[in-house]
Parts: C-alpha cells; structure tokens; sequence
C-alpha cells in the first residue's frame, strides 16, 4: 500500500457514500479550476473573482446554509464541511481556502441574529458569489482578547457612529459588508455589540497587509472607520449582546481550521514519502535510511493520533454535545502536528523543499498563522482549563 493522501487518511465509521460522493465532486473542481493555477495565484497575491460564482455552482459556498437563502443545508452534517476543509488543504495553497471560504465566519451570525431583512439583503449575493463578507474583529491593540476592544459605536438618532480601526481581516479589501465587533456599552464582554457595516459607507476606508510570511493570495486588510454612520437596523442580535454572537462563531471556525491543518499535514507525509522512494543518496533510496523511515513513522503516528481526536470531536459536535475545551484543545493538537509534519518534510525533501513552488515550503509557511489565527496555541490552552473548571 502507498503512503498518501488518501491513504494516510484513517477509517471513517460516520461517512456514508454521499459523504464520498462529495469528496470526489470537490476533487475534480479542485483539480479542474483551482490546482493548476494555484501556485501562481499565490506568487500574484490575487485569486480571481470568477472563482466565487465558480464555486458557489458546485455547493461549495452555500454548504450547510440555509435553503432559502441560496444555501444546501438537507442532508448536510459536520462532516461535509470536514471533507471541504480537507480538499482545500489538498490544494496546498493555504490563502484560497482562507479567503474563498471567509463567509463562513462572517456570514452565520447575519444568519442566526439579524433581522429577516438584513438576511435577505446579504445572504443570497454572498451564497451566489457576487457579493462577499468578511469578519471584522481583532484591532490593533486587542487581538484574541475580544471583551477588550475599543471600536465605538454611539448611537445618534436611528444611527450607530463607528470611529476605531480592525486590522488582519481576512477578506477586507474586498468585502462588500463587514460583521463587526463594536463597543456601545461599559468596559468588558457586556458592552459589546455587533454590526453589519457596508464597506462602501462614507467614512470607511481600508489598506492592503501584503507583507505576509504565507497566505499570499489571501487578500487582508486594516479597515478604518471615521465616523461612520450604520442604520440601528444593521444591529446583529441586541445589543450589548454581541459577545454571545462572536462566540457562537468560534467553535465551528476551530473545528474547519482542525481538519485543514491535518489534512496539510498529510500533504507534507505525501510529499516526504514520494522524495523518500525517487531520491538516491550513498547507493540507496533515501527512504531505506533508517532515520527517514523513523521520520515518517512519527509524522504517520502523529497524524494518526490528530485524526482520531478529530473523527471524536466532530462526532460529539455532530450529536449535540460539543465541548467548547476540546475543541479548542483538538486545533492546539492540530497546529503542532501541521508544524512537526511540515518540519520533517522539510528535512526529508532537503534544498527542493526550501524552493518556491513545493508544496512543503508553501505549509511550512503557513503554519503560524494557523497556529495563531481562531485562537492562538495559548489562548486555546487557557481557555481548555476554564472550561474543564481549573
């Protein structure tokens, strides 16, 4: 048996042939509109436009989205989104799925909070590809910290004034709305709120972070607001109550970033494996050396272990009973298992792996920004201990 992809991937009880069915239809996408153009994107730092309406055609943006909204929800469990996230990982190109697919952070709390015309208003563009939507959370001085950020939103009349900046949003330079988290009440969790703020409102303005170690193609932005006046209408969920609509958000984005970072684990086991049998050094393979056969056995064993830890958490998720300190235990897991396969990879492919254009050096890249990005490694570490009752 050939140690791959695929067949690094461990057995699966809760997939059906649907589940495989959607697998395949993804690859050949993938393969057909994405994979061969990719690398170049990245170099560019710019992913086409066509690409969203290409990709809400096959289900990939309105998966797990309401119907009437343009999404396809029946039938559709965690596991789909698992299979999506995977295959973007596959790509090897971390900034398409990062920005492609950045409406799934953005877009669910307009979807479970707002008003039935907002909905209206956002969904169904964003769903189709023609309109896109960003999260806007962190700031400058407040990153994992969200109970401490220091955006304003004053209410004037029938109008929140914004005034503060966010900075690292994913997806902003382009985005049409911004789900933003904003201060209208006292210091901590209980004064936040969070608004639907158009991008092409006067007095929003926003600058392009393009000096980035990995995501290249993934377009990120500092968005500023200058007295920026948004209709109490745009209000998501009540006020003062943002701090719950953020949070509902954080398990699932931990859980699709989880099943990224294992599968690009698993694009470095591929790729150390394929060099190991073709390289020759001192009259044999490379992989009949001791030491890189004990290299890719501890990758195997490694991501072995991350995705029975994963098939767990997504099965509680699944059943109704998530753990919030799993979860956030599972992406630390995760990320350490992504760095420790990049890591050996590296060391297995040598000088090729160093190269722009091999898929190792692009993950190794990537990998901070997995690690920090959704919670960092220590916030989540924190955060596992409170919810176990340390």
């Amino acid at each position: 048996m050939s140690l791959d992809f695929d067949s690094a991937r461990l057995p699966n009880i809760h997939l059906k042939p649907e589940h495989n069915e959607w697998r395949a239809q993804l690859r050949r996408f993938f393969e057909r509109e994405v994979i061969p153009f990719a690398a170049q994107w990245d170099e560019d730092g710019h992913i086409p436009d066509e690409l969203w309406p290409k990709s809400a055609a096959v289900g990939i943006l309105g998966l797990g989205f309401p119907e009437e909204f343009g999404g396809v929800s029946e039938g559709i469990d965690v596991w789909y989104g698992i299979i999506l996230n995977e295959e973007l990982a596959r790509v090897a190109v971390g900034g398409v799925g990062a920005t492609l697919m950045v409406h799934g952070i953005g877009l669910p709390p307009v979807i479970n909070f707002a008003s039935e015309e907002v909905k209206q208003m956002v969904a169904p563009p964003v769903l189709a590809g023609t309109k896109r939507i960003s999260l806007a959370i962190t700031e400058p001085g407040a990153g994992s910290d969200v109970a401490h950020l220091t955006t304003t939103a004053r209410l004037d009349g029938d109008h929140y004034v914004v005034n503060g900046s966010k900075t690292y949003i994913t997806g902003g330079m382009n985005a049409n709305w911004f789900t933003t988290a904003v201060r209208t009440g006292g210091e901590g969790a209980g004064g936040v709120s969070t608004l639907l703020i158009p991008a092409d409102t006067e007095g929003v303005s926003r600058t392009a972070l393009d000096k980035k170690q990995g995501w290249w193609c993934s377009d990120t932005a500092t968005i500023y607001f200058d007295n920026v006046r948004v209709p109490v209408g745009n209000l998501i969920g009540q006020e003062n109550r943002g701090f719950s609509v953020i949070m509902n958000n954080f398990n699932a984005e931990r859980l699709a970033m989880s099943a990224a970072m294992e599968a690009f684990s698993r694009v470095c086991l591929e790729d150390a494996v394929a060099w190991g049998r073709e390289r020759k050094t001192f009259g044999k393979r490379l992989a009949d050396h001791q030491v890189i056969r004990h290299k890719i056995a501890d990758m195997k064993m490694r991501i072995n272990a991350t995705q029975a830890y994963l098939q767990l958490v997504c099965h509680e998720f699944h059943e109704g009973r998530e753990s919030a300190g799993d979860i956030a235990l599972l992406k630390v897991q995760c990320s350490q298992t992504m760095e420790f396969c990049a890591r050996e990879a590296m060391q297995i492919l040598g000088g090729l792996g160093y190269m722009r254009g091999s898929r190792v050096e692009r993950i190794y890249r990537e990998v901070r920004v997995n690690a920090i990005g959704g919670g960092s490694e220590e916030i989540m570490r924190d955060l596992a201990v409170r919810q176990f009752g340390l």
